[in-house]
Parts: C-alpha cells; structure tokens; sequence
C-alpha cells in the first residue's frame, strides 16, 4: 500500500536520484541531464518548508512531489516524478490527487505546471489543459492548467 507523507530533509539524496533515474528513462533529455548532475537538485527549503509530499511502498520512498504556495490564487506543480520501476501503478496518478487536496487546504482555484512531452499525456488523463508552449530547462514544454472547482478526482 501506497503511504504519502511530507518529506524530510534525510530523503533529499534519495528523492533526487528518483528523479535523476525518472529524468533519464527517455533519450530526449539523458545525455543533457547526464552532462549536468547539477540540474536534479531538490532545494532543502522546500522540505523544510513542507512543500515535499512522498508517496512511499513498504518504507522506501519511490516518488515524490512538489507544491509551492498559490499565488493569486493558483499552486505551482514544481516537481512530479516517480521512479521508473513503479511506473504505471498508480502512484503518480496517487501524488497528484494528494497536491489537488493540499492546494485545495489553501485555497488554491487552480494548480499550474510546466509539463515536457513526455508527460503530458499524464496531466491531460488528470484533467490538466494545454494554456501554451513554452521551454524548460531542457528542450520544448507545455504550461499546463488544472482547475480545482468542479474537480474531486
């Protein structure tokens, strides 16, 4: 059974490499992200501020997300990754439920995030909207929308 807790400052190494290995599964971004190890960073402040959830099979962290405050209104989905050997289980789908609630807890009307190609299926399948194309870090990306009235997934 799936358990999300919010993270602590000793998961930091461990949820990096979960998403070093989930950001290298696709050859789009692998020989990048491999030149620069330095671009997986999960800033402490975030778990320190409790804005780290942690989704959790049998003790082991093996995915996490990432929530910043709303602004005007709307969250910010700064990070979703799940590691690759626990794909397709629900625990992504399980993340996202979870940071709809926390953004509901503060008021948020909407979460927003910056979604490349590859995981844009996934937000769609949630009920996310395409508002415009844009570039992340590494290549083309989609600005994404999910409207939290109406939505109790």
């Amino acid at each position: 059974m799936t358990l999300i807790r919010f993270g602590y400052s000793e998961d930091q190494p461990t949820l990096e490499d979960i998403q070093r290995r989930a950001s290298i599964e696709w050859p789009d971004y692998r020989e990048a992200i491999l030149q620069h190890p330095e671009s997986i960073q999960l800033p402490p402040r975030l778990l320190d501020e409790q804005r780290v959830r942690v989704s959790e099979l049998v003790g082991a962290p093996v995915g996490f997300s990432v929530l910043l405050s709303p602004t005007a209104g709307v969250a910010e989905l700064d990070g979703l990754f799940v590691d690759p050997a626990h794909w397709h289980q629900g625990i992504g789908a399980a993340l996202m439920r979870d940071a709809a609630s926390l953004a509901r807890a503060e008021n948020a009307l909407a979460i927003e995030v910056t979604a490349n190609p590859r995981a844009e299926g996934f937000y769609v399948k949630f009920g996310f909207t395409h508002l415009w194309q844009t570039k992340a870090q590494f290549g083309p990306a989609s600005r994404m929308r999910y409207e939290l009235a109406g939505h109790r997934q």
